[in-house]
């Protein structure tokens, strides 16, 4: 066993094995992270919105879990793996500024944007793009220097204080009026969760025979 050990030591502190560790270490990870999300999440959408018997549940709980853990782990060794074969052709034998964006544009095409879109997928890009548009918001409002468009101060200092309040409100204004008019349109768990939320102010039912 002393053995076995120093020999997988090894191999982990040879430089020659680090990108394939790397690999297998973004996979790891990747699983990892995506089954402690799914789970809990896929747990309580399955039992407070789906009926049927509890087998049936488990295995919806179980296939969102595994497919978002092998499509996040399978992005993160697309994505490693691109990196490695960017930096492998730069000619400094360097990262380049641009290879990040080429290898995520890779592995998302690669795993979320081909073929028929599952409600995971689905949930995972929206996730991802809602969290861009916010780092982009901040970006703009950054100096030059920072990337940003260079802003004064007094007018940055306004859009600061101002532009979460003019975000949210228009959001929820918006997701109401579809969800009201066109709820098809809306992504299914989350047309899931305004239906059992707003029930009451969707009916047509007066309210007073809602709780009778």
């Amino acid at each position: 066993m002393d053995a076995i050990k120093e020999n997988v030591n090894k191999i982990i502190l040879n430089h020659h094995y680090a990108d394939y560790l790397a690999l297998v270490k973004a996979a790891r990870n990747g699983a990892v992270y995506g089954a402690k999300v799914r789970f809990p999440h896929a747990l309580v959408m399955v039992f407070l919105f789906r009926s049927g018997p509890l087998r049936e549940k488990l295995r919806l709980i179980y296939k969102a879990t595994r497919t978002h853990a092998r499509n996040l782990a399978t992005f993160a060794v697309v994505y490693k793996f691109s990196m490695i074969c960017l930096r492998r052709t730069s000619p400094t034998g360097k990262e380049r500024s641009f290879d990040t964006f080429l290898a995520g544009l890779i592995g998302g095409y690669t795993v979320f944007g081909r073929g028929i879109q599952s409600s995971v997928n689905q949930q995972i890009v929206i996730y991802v793009f809602a969290r861009v548009m916010l780092a982009l918001a901040k970006l703009t409002v950054q100096r030059r220097s920072q990337g940003g468009v260079g802003m004064g101060r007094a007018l940055r200092e306004k859009v600061e204080g101002n532009a979460w309040p003019v975000f949210a409100s228009l959001s929820w204004a918006a997701v109401m009026w579809i969800f009201r008019w066109y709820p098809a349109t809306i992504q299914p768990s989350l047309r899931s969760s305004m239906q059992y939320m707003c029930a009451i102010l969707t009916s047509l039912i007066p309210l007073r025979q809602t709780f009778q």
